[in-house]
C-alpha cells in the first residue's frame, strides 16, 4: 500500500471517528440517566388570599382552616365592614386589632392591609389557644372558633355553669345549650355568671359554619391531592415506558 492510499485511509477513519463524538455529544441523555427537576408542590385554589394562608397558617390552624374563617366571617371581601363595627378580610374588631398589632410589635394604625388582618388573627387565634390549653385539640377549636365571634367571657361563664352543675365543660357539645341559655335572667344571674346576658345564637351558628366549610375544603384537599398523584403516577408510567 502506498502513502497516498494510507494516508487517504488514516483521513477517513479521523472523519468517521469525529462525526461519531459530534453525534454522541449532541443527542440527548438516555432516560434512565435523565435528571428531571423537582415538581413543585401545588395547592387546592381556594381564594385569592391562599398563599397568605398558608404563610401564616401554624400548629393552631392550618391554612385552610384560616380560609374557612375568611369564607364565614366576609366571604373573602377585604372591604367588608359589619354592623359591630368588625373589618377586613378577618372581620376583627378594631380594639383587638390594635391590641394584636401591639404584640405582634406593629405600629398602630387603621389602615388594614390585608397581610396584617391576617397576621393579627392568626395571632389572636393563638391567644385563645393557650386560654383554652387545658382542652384536648379536638374539642378546642370549637371554644376558639365561639370565642372569636362571641369573645372568651361568655363562653368561660357557660363553662363555670356547667361546672357547677356537675357537667363536663371541656366537652363543646355539653357548652352549647348552656350558652344558649345565657338568654334566661334565671340562668345569667346566677353568681358564678359574671359577665350576664348573652344571645349565643349567632355564636353557636358561626361554630357550626366554620367547621363545615373547614371539613368541605379538607375533603376537596383530599380528592385535588389524590388527582395530582394519579396524574403523577400515570407520567412515570409513560416516562419508564
Amino acid at each position: 500500500m502506498n502513502l497516498k492510499k494510507l494516508f487517504v485511509l488514516l483521513l477517513t477513519a479521523a472523519l468517521i471517528l469525529v462525526l461519531f463524538l459530534t453525534r454522541t455529544r449532541c443527542e440527548d441523555p438516555l432516560p434512565e440517566t435523565e435528571v428531571r427537576e423537582p415538581k413543585p408542590e401545588e395547592y387546592l385554589y381556594i381564594s385569592p388570599f391562599d398563599s397568605l394562608f398558608r404563610l401564616y397558617a401554624d400548629s393552631v390552624c392550618d391554612w385552610k382552616m384560616l380560609a374557612a374563617i375568611a369564607y364565614v366571617e366576609s366571604k373573602f371581601d377585604t372591604s367588608a365592614h359589619s354592623s359591630q363595627g368588625a373589618m377586613g378580610l378577618m372581620q376583627i374588631m378594631p380594639s383587638t386589632y390594635s391590641h394584636m398589632l401591639a404584640r405582634l410589635g406593629e405600629t398602630d394604625t387603621m389602615a388594614q392591609s390585608t397581610e396584617l388582618d391576617v397576621r393579627v388573627a392568626v395571632r389572636y387565634l393563638d391567644e385563645m389557644d393557650r386560654m383554652f390549653g387545658f382542652i384536648n385539640k379536638e374539642e378546642r377549636i370549637n371554644y376558639i372558633l365561639g370565642s372569636y365571634n362571641g369573645g372568651t367571657s361568655h363562653i368561660f361563664d357557660a363553662m363555670r355553669l356547667a361546672r357547677k352543675n356537675g357537667i363536663n365543660r371541656y366537652r363543646w357539645s355539653n357548652i352549647e345549650p348552656i350558652l344558649a341559655s345565657l338568654t334566661d335572667s334565671v340562668v345569667y344571674s346566677d353568681s358564678v355568671c359574671l359577665f350576664g346576658y348573652f344571645d349565643a345564637t349567632e355564636t353557636l351558628q358561626y361554630v357550626k359554619r366554620v367547621r363545615r366549610k373547614y371539613n368541605e375544603y379538607k375533603t376537596l384537599d383530599l380528592i385535588f391531592r389524590a388527582s395530582e398523584k394519579l396524574v403523577e403516577n400515570n407520567n412515570e408510567i409513560h416516562y419508564n415506558d
